[in-house]
């Protein structure tokens, strides 16, 4: 049995509502705590519709035998197909997107994700597509590797540690995830307070090589039109580069559009806000975080869809 521990799991619950006959949508399966939950909220009408880019995840997720639940495998980025094959457009009750790296996959050594667990520097939540950081590694100069550092990261010592992996790659290439912490922790010549200088880095890399940020913009956009009214959307982020982009795209669709070419022939009627920016944001109380450290700096926003 998976003792992967949800994150804000009762807060997530109490934001999307959940009816018995409800549709559902959680777009980060990862072993299934929030699916499992809202499912047992469901009634024999209701559907739950998930989905995950990692295979494992939905290995996971294939077990379930539910009648009500259906998942399938894709990044954010197919989820506007996925939702339109199913049909469920302008149908979806509630959303969940828990985004970035489930502990399954940080506790795996294989897949190359944490510093804590020596392993081949892959990273890849697909491992079927895309690029291992290694391969990336080998090639990226060092001005779009500080880029990347200090944009992804907001690693200060960007250009510090680009320049030191592009100078030890020329001696061996950096192939594990020792090699990539132990050079960073060479370069960086002061460390925060209780983080690893590694930590900025392997955030960095791993958001770029998976892509994570534009996926996330495309789930965004794909979850307003498949919202009904008053359906919710619930994104939970770690860190602040994706939930700078789940608050401003909340926000700015809370509001009416003031955004409208001058020469428009009517101008006094702005398209109507699409949403409604739902309590204050979340954050996990002191006794999750002493039972889920990595629950530390999640952030749960929700916002409900308004009527056309």
């Amino acid at each position: 049995m998976d003792l992967h521990q949800p994150v804000l799991l009762a807060e997530v619950l109490a934001a999307l509502q959940v009816k018995p006959d409800g549709t559902y949508v959680d777009g980060t399966f990862g072993r299934g705590g929030h699916s499992r939950a809202i499912l047992a909220a469901l009634g024999p009408r209701g559907r739950l519709l998930a989905m995950d880019r990692d295979p494992e995840a939905v290995a996971a997720g294939m077990r379930i035998e539910d009648r009500r639940f259906v998942i399938e495998r894709g990044s954010f980025a197919d989820m506007g197909d996925m939702l339109e094959n199913h049909g469920v457009l302008g149908a979806v009750d509630g959303m969940l997107l828990d985004l970035g790296v489930s502990s399954p996959q940080l506790d795996d050594a294989a897949r190359g994700f944490s510093f804590q667990h020596d392993g081949p520097l892959d990273m890849r939540m697909d491992p079927d597509h895309g690029q291992p950081a290694s391969a990336w590694l080998a090639v990226v100069d060092a001005g779009e590797l500080a880029d990347v550092l200090f944009q992804l990261g907001e690693e200060r010592f960007s250009r510090r540690i680009a320049r030191a992996l592009v100078a030890a790659r020329a001696e061996a290439p950096i192939v594990t995830t020792a090699q990539l912490a132990a050079i960073v922790a060479s370069a960086v010549p002061r460390r925060e307070p209780g983080k690893h200088p590694a930590t900025r880095t392997f955030q960095a890399i791993r958001i770029h090589v998976n892509g994570e940020l534009e996926a996330l913009r495309s789930a965004l956009d794909a979850a307003v039109p498949a919202l009904a009214p008053g359906g919710r959307l619930a994104v939970i982020s770690f860190h602040s580069l994706e939930d700078r982009i789940v608050k401003r795209f909340m926000r700015d669709l809370s509001r009416p559009r003031d955004d409208l070419p001058p020469d428009l022939p009517v101008r006094n009627v702005a398209p109507a806000a699409q949403l409604r920016l739902v309590g204050k944001p979340r954050r996990p109380g002191p006794e999750e975080v002493d039972a889920n450290p990595r629950a530390r700096s999640a952030v749960l926003r929700v916002a409900e869809r308004l009527a056309a």
